[in-house]
């Protein structure tokens, strides 16, 4: 008898390449895996191919992008599936964030309906079941769950609302894994603190993974467990929280952490 422990099963294993005939590699080989629970920072500057990859695991590309590699989510691959198989994944196994949320919802519907087709999408139930799930999705996102709330339209909240609301809609399901691409660049930076700790809370009560993606090196370092470093298509360097920052080992990922403003110092006769 041994004590070796196995691994646990990852949440996502993905190798991939993507490309388009203008383009033939915007992803080379990516390879990435997420563990289940775990809050994943995908850091990129803009045209790196983190937009490209959040898309192909939601398998929302245009169909002119050729895909090749692997996606295994939850142990079943995902390259090659159907439409009708990645939108019964899609918000209820999977769910994404994106940058603009009031470019994301609809302006002529209001809110209530938007959150009741994000839960008619994937759930059978009553009206009174769906009442229930759409205020516990507003409360767990710190929003009002009162019908005054559910009346409005997106022109009617702040910047900040309205990427609540749309987190609420992602998680409405319970999704094994959320993905956040690039969800906080279009907030003020006290709005931008309050989204990620909500995402940390959720990840912290519900075991919901988070692949949090940005150029913003700061807030990735404030929620995520481990960093993937992509750097024109090809992810350079993956590792710790705590390794990325304080000892880099790849060329582009020195360069990043060296680009980090920093405080001045105080001088030594300050307040003297």
């Amino acid at each position: 008898m041994t004590n070796e422990t196995t691994s646990p099963e990852p949440l996502l294993s993905v190798k991939l390449t993507a490309g388009y005939a203008s383009r033939p590699e915007v992803l080379r080989d990516v390879r990435l895996e997420i563990a289940p629970g775990e809050v994943m920072g995908l850091v990129g500057q803009s045209g790196s191919g983190k937009s490209t990859l959040a898309m192909a695991l939601m398998g929302l590309l245009d169909r002119r992008c050729k895909l090749s590699g692997s996606i295994r989510f939850q142990q079943r691959e995902m390259l090659g599936l159907r439409e009708k198989e990645l939108r019964s994944l899609r918000g209820r196994a999977i769910a994404l964030v994106l940058q603009s949320p009031l470019t994301s919802l609809n302006p002529a519907l209001r809110i209530r309906t938007q959150l009741m087709e994000a839960w008619r999408a994937h759930t059978d139930g009553t009206m009174a079941e769906a009442e229930e799930k759409l205020r516990a999705a507003l409360t767990a996102v710190a929003l009002p769950a009162d019908d005054d709330f559910l009346r409005k339209f997106s022109s009617q909240m702040s910047v900040g609302q309205a990427q609540r609301v749309l987190i609420a809609m992602a998680v409405l399901h319970r999704p094994g894994l959320l993905i956040a691409d690039e969800a906080t660049s279009a907030l003020d930076v006290i709005t931008q603190s309050e989204i990620l700790a909500l995402f940390a809370k959720l990840n912290r009560e519900t075991g919901m993974a988070v692949l949090y993606i940005s150029h913003d090196l700061a807030s990735v370092a404030e929620i995520c467990h481990r960093i993937a470093i992509l750097h024109q298509g090809e992810i350079v360097e993956c590792g710790s929280r705590e390794q990325i920052f304080t000892a880099p080992q790849h060329e582009y990922t020195q360069r990043l952490m060296a680009a980090l403003p920093r405080l001045p110092q105080k001088s030594r006769s300050a307040g003297a």
